[in-house]
């Protein structure tokens, strides 16, 4: 025999509704939990940046950098990745791992000023290469010290920067005074 608990049974369709109401307000919970994450994923895209690998991401070829002596005469030939946006200026080759002989980067500024960069975040030591808006080398730091926050300036005017593995200059005689040309 059946007991009454004093309330009434509710119809079974009741049920199916809550049971339905509870699984759509599950649904919700877990979407709000979910779709953040998917969105951090897709930001960059969404939001014109082309880079989407990791900073610790090797260098990714954008373009060619030809160091020539003063007379034009070709020295050597390197890969370049692109910095010419205030983001990739500012992130530059911070928490990269390391860097073949024949890469680098090339920071493009809108016009030419005194610059300074710094090593704060970056893992390998660097030669900085500061260029004048005549695509002539005014500057060299060689081997810059990793993670530090040391101002490296412009001697002159630069609108061009190109950094690369320490002791490049060295090795390839790059020189104050040679001309850079890129495509």
């Amino acid at each position: 025999m059946r007991q009454k608990s004093g309330k009434a049974d509710a119809p079974k369709g009741k049920n199916t509704i809550y049971l339905i109401i509870l699984f759509v307000i599950i649904a919700s919970v877990i979407l709000v939990m979910v779709l953040p994450s998917l969105n951090e994923e897709k930001a960059p895209q969404e939001t014109g940046q082309q880079k989407t690998e990791s900073p610790k991401a090797a260098i990714k070829k954008e373009g060619e950098v030809i160091f020539a002596d003063a007379a034009g005469v070709s020295k050597i030939k390197i890969d370049v990745e692109i910095a010419d946006t205030d983001y990739d200026r500012t992130l530059g080759l911070m928490y990269r791992e390391g860097m073949k002989d024949t890469e680098g980067m090339l920071f493009v500024f809108p016009y030419e000023d005194k610059l300074s960069f710094w090593m704060k975040n970056t893992i390998m030591s660097l030669d900085m290469i500061f260029i004048n808006s005549k695509r002539e080398i005014v500057t060299i730091h060689r081997n810059t010290t990793p993670y530090s926050e040391q101002s490296y300036p412009s001697t002159g005017p630069s609108q061009y920067v190109v950094e690369v593995i320490a002791g490049f200059c060295e090795r390839h005689n790059v020189n104050t005074g040679d001309k850079v040309f890129w495509q």
